[in-house]
């Protein structure tokens, strides 16, 4: 079970939980963001309703002043005597109801028939923007300064028999209108403000949410984080599967691709995939169901063989989702075979040194004794054996590894008081590639242990082994025969079974499926028949060139 939480990674870092930079950072963004959005906004609003207040103003300033100019009163009013006496009293209830700041009448020389201020009744009209109504006949909007002040008027000229003979004037103070526009963006702004400060607290808010979430770290810690995690990651030499809780792929690395999926697939298109449907068999499913790992188990891929570890992994104490790790077993298997190889070099030294010990004994009770002629004798007959050995090994075997192993071996032998031969006509002087130096080491330790284990239960006259090896010829063969009582029936087809063994006790079964694998490995094989010792034969033969050097010489007689 993996579970972890955010002091762990603070911890990985070095760094103080109470970082404030981001949270910082983001606030100002985040705020300076608003705030320019509030201004824009601010800006835009008040200029659209300063027109907008401009606009119906003015639209209802003309449309006073065209139903004053069609009413049929007023039009007769100018054919009077007097006609501000009958236009004035008309015009005052429409100004006070529309509450507009005066609705003047003019005729056509701009004398005014009606005025808010009586005074200026009969006087002139002011402001000069009277002539496109009276001489054009339009009805429009202006700007002008007046008796009154500066106003937004509405002109519209009054017809009477489809001729000109007067003009209307409705108008807004230009003080008055912005007082309105200035009430409305006052309350505008006030809004505006309003909503600025809402999202300020929002956004602090905002920050300390995403503070929490990214685990109180900065973003240079969170970049580091990556790094470190991807260079982990894809420099682990065991393969690693990562699923969320939905049991979708969160993370694969280099290593579980080769060796689930192959070079041909990608990563990329992998992830977010379920992984019941890209790997049935995994374990992760069930990893995510009951919340319990499992270790070690073997599983095979395509043409990998491999352990697989998975557990669950929780955050906080909940459930987020599920590891696999992957370790290739030919790994294991050849670092179990590197480790066998060393325990037969130290078996063989053990048994030399034992051997030796005894020796060395007999010639200290010769001395005792005063058995010198004896002693010399002893030493003679066992340095010529040695030599004899070694003069043999030398001769025929040029590899110092196959020497030394063959040498451990026959000393191994002599000590279980085991007669270990090998053929006078025995040579291995034929350079080795390491794939037959390593098939050749495992299959001379591994096959002569078991020679000595068949022979062990014989009586000491008839515990025989023989060894035969040879590079004439385009292979290069090792055979191995000994006295045992053979292979029984029922093992033969299963004897090369990693974990197989005839024989009872722990780590056995896996000599001959080492040996077996190491030799094809180097392109040979493995084969065992009976022997005319009466017991087993093991021949291993390996073709003296690799693969790459037939590949090497057929590309040249290609060319050629």
């Amino acid at each position: 079970m993996i579970q972890f939480d955010r002091t762990d990674i603070q911890k990985q870092l070095n760094q103080p939980s109470n970082a404030l930079n981001l949270k910082a950072t983001m606030i100002l963004l985040i705020g300076s963001l608003i705030l320019a959005i509030v201004l824009v906004m601010g800006v835009f609003l008040d200029y659209f309703m300063t027109d907008t207040l401009e606009t119906q103003l003015g639209e209802r300033a003309l449309s006073v002043a065209e139903s004053i100019a069609l009413n049929p009163a007023i039009a007769q009013a100018f054919s009077e005597d007097d006609p501000a006496a009958i236009i004035q009293p008309l015009i005052s209830p429409i100004q006070q109801s529309i509450d507009a700041e005066f609705i003047v009448v003019g005729n056509m020389d701009e004398i005014r028939y009606s005025h808010p201020n009586l005074e200026q009744i009969g006087r002139k009209m002011v402001g000069e923007d009277n002539e496109r109504a009276l001489l054009k006949g339009e009805t429009y909007l202006s700007k002008a300064t007046g008796s009154l002040g500066s106003s937004l008027r509405a002109k519209v000229p009054i017809y009477s028999e489809n001729k000109i003979i007067g003009v209307v004037s409705v108008g807004f103070l230009a003080d008055d209108i912005q007082t309105l526009i200035s009430n409305y963006n006052k309350e505008l702004w006030l809004m505006l403000l309003a909503i600025g400060l809402v999202a300020a607290i929002a956004a602090i808010g905002i920050a300390s949410y995403l503070k929490h979430k990214l685990h109180g770290l900065e973003p240079e810690e969170i970049s580091r984080l990556l790094l470190q995690k991807e260079t982990i990651l894809q420099s682990t030499h065991e393969g690693i599967i990562a699923v969320n809780s939905k049991g979708q792929i969160t993370l694969l690395n280099h290593m579980a691709q080769q060796l689930l999926f192959g070079r041909d697939v990608s990563a990329d298109k992998l992830i977010g995939e379920p992984i019941s449907q890209v790997l049935p068999t995994s374990d992760l499913p069930e990893i995510l169901a009951t919340q319990k790992s499992h270790y070690d188990k073997e599983r095979r891929y395509g043409s990998h063989a491999v352990y697989v570890n998975s557990g669950p992994i929780f955050y906080e104490n909940t459930l987020v989702g599920a590891v696999s790790t992957f370790r290739n077993k030919t790994e294991i298997d050849q670092l179990t075979k590197e480790l066998s190889q060393v325990k037969q070099y130290a078996n063989a030294l053990r048994a030399q040194t034992h051997e030796f010990s005894n020796k060395l004994y007999t010639i200290s009770g010769l001395v005792h004794l005063n058995k010198k002629q004896e002693v010399l004798e002893f030493i003679r007959m066992e340095n010529d054996i040695q030599q004899e050995w070694i003069r043999q090994l030398i001769g025929k075997v040029s590899d110092p590894l196959i020497s030394g192993i063959l040498l451990g071996k026959l000393n191994q032998a002599s000590e279980q008081q085991v007669q270990l031969a090998i053929d006078p006509d025995s040579r291995l002087k034929t350079p080795l590639s390491d794939l037959q130096k390593d098939a050749l080491l495992a299959a001379i330790g591994n096959l002569i242990d078991n020679a000595l284990d068949a022979v062990k239960e014989k009586p000491a006259e008839n515990r025989c082994i023989s060894l035969y090896f040879t590079d004439v010829g385009t292979d290069i063969l090792l055979e191995i025969d000994d006295s045992g009582p053979g292979i029984p029936s029922e093992s033969e087809s299963r004897m090369f079974d990693e974990g197989f063994s005839s024989k009872t006790g722990r780590d056995r079964g896996y000599g001959l499926s080492t040996t077996k694998r190491l030799a094809e490995l180097a392109g040979g094989e493995l084969h065992a028949e009976e022997s005319d010792l009466g017991g087993a034969c093991f021949i291993v033969s390996l073709p003296k060139r690799s693969r790459e050097d037939e590949r090497e010489i057929a590309r040249f007689d290609h060319r050629r």
